[in-house]
């Protein structure tokens, strides 16, 4: 029979683990660059943007909607690339105490 206060303890531990793995999605970081290179985007592994650079060479107004388009481009690459390191770090920070089960993906918590 399986003693009770050791899972208890056992999911406490889990939920701290959980925990510290959320809390370091803010150092996560990752960049997505769209039209080559001219526009770059950073964020963060909460997927915030953080940080945006614009080439100087796209910023005239006949290029605004071109612009527009890298930015959403780039925005959208650093995201999926921040959501690969993050799932990467949930799974390091879990790794001891949530089992490996094929098919039961716990980054989707996050």
């Amino acid at each position: 029979m399986m003693d009770m206060s050791k899972v208890l303890g056992k999911m406490k531990e889990m939920q701290e683990k959980i925990k510290e793995a959320q809390d370091n999605l803010e150092n996560i970081t990752a960049t997505g660059e769209s039209g080559a290179s001219m526009v770059k985007a950073t964020v963060n592994g909460k997927k915030k943007l953080i940080k945006l650079e614009i080439d100087d060479d796209i910023v005239k107004k006949e290029d605004k909607e071109l612009m527009a388009d890298l930015i959403v481009a780039a925005v959208n690459k650093a995201i999926e690339n921040v959501e690969e390191k993050a799932n990467e770090e949930v799974k390091k920070s879990t790794s001891q105490i949530l089992p490996n089960i094929p098919g039961l993906d716990f980054t989707k918590m996050f």
